[in-house]
């Protein structure tokens, strides 16, 4: 095995760990701000790069559509929130529901193609694979950092709103934050929408950077979402306390699993098995809380 190559594919994975990272910070606010498992994610982690690359294809501004693809995110995690307030379905199923139509209406709004191409060449890509070594402003970890810089330092500041304190508190103790005359079932969906529109922004900086969008690249991204918030959780649970670190956290924890993914391909690892390893990394990593509980005489659960 020669390590040559495996540093040569670090700058790659930490690239892709970065956008997915953004994806990432989109599930957390899900996961650990609303306490909701929300599936949507596996769908609008293909809408947001089918949005983005369509219209680009058909002359919009990039700027613009990016800015379509976060407003189509938005609306799949309208359609998750009214499904779980308004018609009362349990919030993993909502998702699953939402995540079943996505994939239809991927493929429409692809032409029903399986995947598209955008080439950098020809249009003005925001990230892109082949600028992964360059070492100028074109290098996609800077173009990434920085985007990753912007959505902590937008969600840090809404979330000490008002609003935002309403949807921390809603995630916290629905029942007190209904007492406190708070609309819990608003604070919900505006939450899905938030998250699923930054999953949006992620799926079309992706689809940048790998020069296409496929409609299935977004199976799994919730395991991969997932892996980095418990990753963060249990590297720096005790260490982030402050709302921008724990986001931050997340990121991080998502690169390093690029990174961990890269050096088991490296080691020699079939690709075929990857959905395999991520789903045997989240477990691994979600077990450490119990067994280190367990460890300490504790009996309870993480």
């Amino acid at each position: 095995m020669n390590l040559t190559s495996l540093l040569n594919a670090l700058p790659g994975a930490v690239a892709q760990g970065l956008i997915w990272g953004i994806m990432a910070i989109g599930v957390y606010i899900t996961y650990k701000v609303l306490d909701l498992a929300d599936l949507t994610v596996d769908g609008t982690m293909a809408t947001g790069g089918a949005v983005c690359v369509m219209l680009m294809l058909n002359g919009v501004n990039v700027w613009l559509a990016l800015a379509c693809a976060i407003v189509a995110g938005m609306l799949a995690g309208l359609v998750t929130g009214i499904f779980h307030t308004a018609m009362g379905i349990p919030p993993i199923l909502s998702g699953i529901l939402t995540q079943l139509s996505l994939y239809s209406i991927n493929l429409a709004i692809m032409g029903f193609k399986a995947n598209q191409g955008i080439n950098v060449t020809k249009y003005a890509l925001i990230v892109s694979q082949r600028n992964v070594r360059a070492l100028d402003l074109s290098n996609p970890i800077f173009t990434s950092l920085i985007a990753l810089i912007l959505v902590i330092a937008a969600l840090y500041w809404f979330f000490g709103t008002e609003l935002g304190s309403s949807l921390r508190a809603t995630g916290a103790n629905g029942a007190m934050s209904r007492a406190q005359g708070i609309n819990t079932n608003i604070c919900k969906i505006l939450g899905l929408m938030i998250s699923n529109g930054i999953v949006a922004l992620s799926s079309a900086m992706l689809s940048h950077y790998q020069g296409f969008v496929d409609v299935n690249m977004g199976r799994g991204a919730i395991v991969i979402g997932l892996a980095a918030v418990i990753i963060s959780d249990v590297l720096f649970g005790k260490l982030f306390r402050n709302f921008a670190l724990k986001l931050t956290g997340v990121a991080i924890g998502a690169v390093i699993y690029y990174i961990v993914l890269q050096i088991v391909l490296w080691l020699g690892l079939n690709t075929n098995l990857l959905k395999l390893l991520s789903a045997l990394i989240v477990a691994v990593f979600l077990a450490v809380p119990h067994w280190k509980a367990n460890l300490k005489g504790g009996r309870g659960h993480a």
